[in-house]
């Protein structure tokens, strides 16, 4: 009876144990979970993630199979694009426990947030900032849920080498965002061996005018590259195309190359004012790449009834909306695994007592970095593709339009992704295909560049304000075929110019020089003492009949002779006639003479050795003569038809065989080079 008893009050305590527990789990999911979201309200991409967010709010709100009861309450605060009002604005979130913060925009802010964020344990989403030096290292609570500038620049690098341009000018605005940005390109420009010629930074201020940035640019265009990258901030980027317009940069032979910035304002604020198109004609532009998808038109044709179609929407608004349903599918996650939502002080802040600033309300919360790693660990398709995140927390399968602005709106001339590289196909139609980045297979449509023409710009000219080499060119007396100056011009000609010239044309980037003559006119330079002036720095380099010699080679590079015929013997060539009798010219007479008496002598040695034996040699005397001379001749076609019998004929006739062989194949041979080859003659 007591077994009974004790049984059924440990059974009566389990079942309160589990059923305490379940109700634990349950009330661990509160009925609202507050998230804030920080950026610029009033700027290009503020505006729409603005509408965006609270949108994907509601329609997280409005399905109960995410969250199952819980509710989404957004708090959203304005950095005006100061980083100390961000800081500021970050803070406060702390008063309305906030588990979560989609934001900043900035990456000058997201660099300020991302400390507050690593403090307080809170994860923050960022939808826009795109500076690659955002790592996770240095940063573990800082998620990007859009592409980095890393991958951006890597596919400008690719179009910049798929035109064979090797040089570019780079113009960025000098804070966190452009000055970063513009470091990647360099480091993805220098893998395709090209390079970043001249970069100009532009304070991020509004102090900026239009003289200031007027004077950028006639610094640019005395350069030599007329590739150039704009990696600004959208009311900085127009005034620079306008200025380019003014001062005639957006003509022929330019290319001007526009990162996301441009789109963002073209896919949100479409159409623009015609003087504002007409200053961006023929640029090129990047977007973050989105997969058209139903739900993705659905959205877009929702966004247009929503906003009266006075707001476009870009790849950043998709980002923020997509951001809020990555929290909602990580919190639900989140609570599945028990987590809760509580948060505790921060025992190294110092007692807020005689303060004003309360460093005491700053708390942590608990639970931030399960919520993180369900954060990292989604896979979830939204509307600008699949969600998921590598082993470097950047979103997989980064992936950019290329596109071409043309009349009143622009083109899309092909794709890049991190995965085949340049192409015209969609990116999502070569995720199914092994990857391919065989130059073959790197292509795009046919853009319109500025000035309104189709044909590539080389992407060079001539610097106005570059140094000229000076090339040393030896003023010869003698051999004058192979460099001389022009009488009464400063010009030179000859063989050794020619090669000079061609070698410059082939080289895809400009090079100024000028011709110094070296020597008086009279009498060939010393060409040891032109070498001398090339280590001592009075000239850059040296054209003409240089012999490449040892001592020389020890202070200079050479080219690759061009020029080299050793020892030689120059003698007049003996032109030789062909006529009826040219068959006679292989051999001379008395050669001739001895082949036929060596025909005689073994017609007759056979003979001899043959007639008592073989009655082919036998027969009247004017028989046995004649048999004697056609034998002999007939051994010349190999055609003899007199069988020999005895062994020393047979040895005999064998040796000549051989010699008649020999004969043959000297005649064929000394009669072919008559006819083929030109006969040198010589008394010497």
């Amino acid at each position: 009876m007591d077994a009974i008893r004790f049984i059924s009050c440990l059974f009566l305590f389990c079942l309160l144990f589990s059923t305490s527990g379940y109700s634990r789990n349950v009330s661990s999911r509160p009925a609202v979970v507050n998230i804030g979201a920080i950026f610029t309200f009033e700027s290009t991409i503020g505006r729409v993630a603005k509408i965006a967010i609270q949108e994907a709010v509601k329609d997280v709100n409005a399905n109960p199979s995410i969250l199952h009861g819980t509710k989404l309450k957004i708090y959203m605060r304005n950095t005006n694009c100061s980083g100390f009002l961000g800081l500021a604005e970050a803070l406060k979130f702390t008063e309305n426990d906030v588990i979560a913060i989609i934001g900043p925009q900035s990456s000058v802010v997201a660099h300020i947030i991302s400390h507050v964020a690593n403090e307080l344990q809170v994860p923050l989403l960022s939808f826009a900032a795109t500076d690659p030096t955002l790592s996770s290292l240095q940063f573990p609570f800082f998620v990007r849920t859009t592409q980095s500038d890393l991958y951006q620049m890597a596919a400008i690098s690719e179009v910049v080498d798929h035109y064979g341009w090797k040089q570019v000018t780079a113009i960025f605005i000098d804070n966190d965002y452009g000055r970063n940005g513009v470091s990647a390109l360099g480091d993805r420009l220098a893998e395709r061996r090209c390079r970043i010629s001249y970069k100009v930074g532009i304070p991020p201020n509004s102090g900026v005018n239009r003289s200031d940035i007027m004077d950028i640019l006639v610094k640019v265009a005395l350069m030599e590259s007329r590739v150039v990258i704009v990696h600004v901030d959208p009311g900085i980027g127009f005034e620079i195309f306008s200025v380019a317009n003014h001062l005639e940069m957006m003509g022929n032979g330019w290319v001007w190359i526009a990162t996301d910035w441009l789109l963002s304002v073209l896919d949100s604020a479409s159409p623009l004012p015609s003087d504002t198109m007409d200053s961006i004609q023929g640029v090129l532009a990047f977007r973050q790449h989105t997969p058209d998808s139903d739900r993705k038109r659905a959205f877009s044709s929702r966004w247009h009834k929503l906003t009266g179609g006075s707001l476009g929407l870009h790849s950043y608004g998709l980002c923020a909306y997509d951001s809020v349903w990555l929290i909602a599918h990580a919190v639900d996650a989140f609570f599945n695994q028990g987590g809760i939502i509580s948060f505790s002080n921060d025992s190294r802040l110092p007692s807020g007592e005689g303060s004003s600033l309360h460093l005491e309300a700053l708390s942590i919360f608990d639970d931030g970095e399960l919520l993180l790693n369900n954060i990292l660990q989604s896979d979830l398709v939204g509307l600008t593709g699949r969600i998921k995140f590598g082993l470097d927390r950047s979103l997989i399968l980064p992936a950019y339009d290329v596109v071409n602005v043309i009349g009143t709106g622009f083109r899309r001339i092909g794709y890049w992704s991190n995965y085949s590289g340049l192409s015209i196909m969609p990116p999502e139609t070569l995720y199914t295909k092994p990857p391919n980045r065989s130059s073959a297979n790197q292509k795009l449509y046919s853009a319109i560049w500025p000035g309104d023409t189709l044909i590539t710009p080389r992407g060079w000219a001539f610097a106005n304000n570059g140094k000229q080499l000076r090339i040393g060119v030896p003023i010869r007396v003698s051999f004058r075929e192979f460099v001389s100056q022009v009488q009464g011009t400063d010009m030179f000609k000859g063989f050794c110019i020619d090669v000079f010239t061609a070698a410059v044309s082939l080289l895809p980037y400009p090079v100024q020089y000028q011709f110094i003559p070296f020597g008086g006119g009279k009498e060939n330079p010393s060409y040891t003492e032109l070498v001398n002036k090339i280590t001592t720095g009075f000239f850059d380099a040296a054209v003409g009949d240089i012999a490449i010699v040892t001592n020389r080679t020890k202070t200079l590079d050479f080219t690759q002779p061009y020029v080299a015929s050793g020892l030689v013997v120059v003698v007049p060539f003996r032109k030789l006639n062909s006529g009826a009798w040219a068959f006679l010219r292989p051999f001379s007479a008395r050669m001739w003479i001895v082949t036929a008496c060596f025909f005689l002598v073994i017609g007759l040695v056979v003979w001899i050795l043959e007639h008592r034996i073989n009655d082919d040699f036998r027969g009247p005397p004017k028989r046995q003569v004649i048999t004697i001379l056609w034998f002999s001749l007939s051994t010349l076609f190999f055609a003899h038809r007199e069988n020999t019998m005895s062994s020393l004929a047979r040895f005999v006739l064998l040796i000549w065989l051989f010699v008649v062989l020999i004969i043959n194949s000297s005649y064929t041979a000394s009669l072919t080079s008559i006819f083929t080859v030109q006969q040198l003659s010589s008394p010497y």
